[in-house]
C-alpha cells in the first residue's frame, strides 16, 4: 500500500490513446495537473492556467492506490499518464507506474522533455512520449529547449518524438532539434482542436513529412468526439 498522492485532473477511460506510436490503442489514462510551460495552443488549460481556471475546482489530491484502483475497473492493459507535465511530480508517479508494472499494465508517459527522470522512474515506463515544443507554442527558448534532456529521453531506447506543428515551416526547427539530439523515431502531429483543422492541416504535412522520412499521427481522439474532456 502507498502513502503517496498525486495532484490529479481527471482519470478516464477506457478509451484509445489518441496520438503518436501507439494510436488507436485502448489505454487507461491519468491526466495530471500542473505545468512548467505555458503554450499558447495548450488543449488542456485546466491543468495549469489559473488565469482561466480555478485549481480548487479543477484539481484534486489522490492517493496512488486510489487511481491505480480506477484504472484497474478499466480492464486495460495500458495507462497513459499526461498532464500539464507529469514530471513535477516525479516520485509519486514512480510508485504509480511500479504499481501499473506489478499488473502488467504497460505505462507510457507524456512529457514535454524539459524535466529528466529519475533512474527508477525512466526504468518503469514502457513509453516515454516526449513533444518538445517549437517556436509556434509561444514559449521562450530558454523555458522549453533543453537538449540534455531530450538526449536523456533518447538514451532510454523508449522515447519517441513528437512534434506539434501547425505549418510545413516549422518543420525547419523540427529538423534542426533532431540533429543537434540525435534523435529517432519522430512524429508530426497537426495542431488543431477540431477534426476540418486537423485534417486540413494533415494534407498539408503529408507530402513534406513524407519526403524527410518521418512519421504522421492524427489526433484520433479530436476526430471521433471533438475538443471534450474525459475522452
Amino acid at each position: 500500500m502507498s502513502e503517496s498522492t498525486l495532484v490529479v485532473s481527471e482519470v478516464f477511460g477506457p478509451t484509445w490513446q489518441g496520438e503518436g506510436p501507439s494510436v488507436g490503442r485502448r489505454a487507461g489514462f491519468v491526466r495530471l495537473g500542473r505545468c512548467n510551460l505555458s503554450c499558447q495552443w495548450c488543449d488542456e488549460p485546466q491543468t495549469w492556467d489559473w488565469d482561466r481556471y480555478d485549481p480548487a475546482v479543477e484539481l484534486h489530491r489522490r492517493s496512488v492506490d486510489a487511481v491505480v484502483a480506477e484504472l484497474a475497473r478499466m480492464a486495460i492493459d495500458r495507462v497513459v499518464v499526461t498532464g500539464g507535465e507529469p514530471l513535477l511530480q516525479q516520485r509519486a508517479l514512480a510508485e504509480l507506474a511500479g504499481a501499473c508494472n506489478e499488473r502488467g499494465w504497460l505505462v507510457e508517459i507524456e512529457t514535454a522533455g524539459t524535466l529528466a527522470p529519475s533512474a527508477g522512474l525512466a526504468a518503469a515506463v514502457a513509453r516515454w512520449n516526449v513533444s518538445p515544443k517549437l517556436a509556434n507554442s509561444g514559449v521562450p527558448a530558454e523555458r522549453r529547449r533543453k537538449l540534455d534532456v531530450l538526449r536523456a529521453l533518447q538514451a532510454t531506447g523508449r522515447a519517441s518524438f513528437k512534434f506539434v506543428v501547425t505549418d510545413p515551416a516549422d518543420l525547419d526547427e523540427v529538423a534542426e532539434l533532431v540533429e543537434a539530439c540525435g534523435l529517432a523515431d519522430i512524429w508530426i502531429m497537426p495542431e488543431g482542436t477540431d477534426a476540418a483543422t486537423v485534417i486540413a492541416r494533415m494534407q498539408l504535412l503529408a507530402e513534406p513529412v513524407l519526403a524527410r522520412g518521418w512519421n504522421l499521427t492524427p489526433r484520433l481522439h479530436i476526430l471521433i468526439w471533438g475538443d471534450r474532456r474525459g475522452v
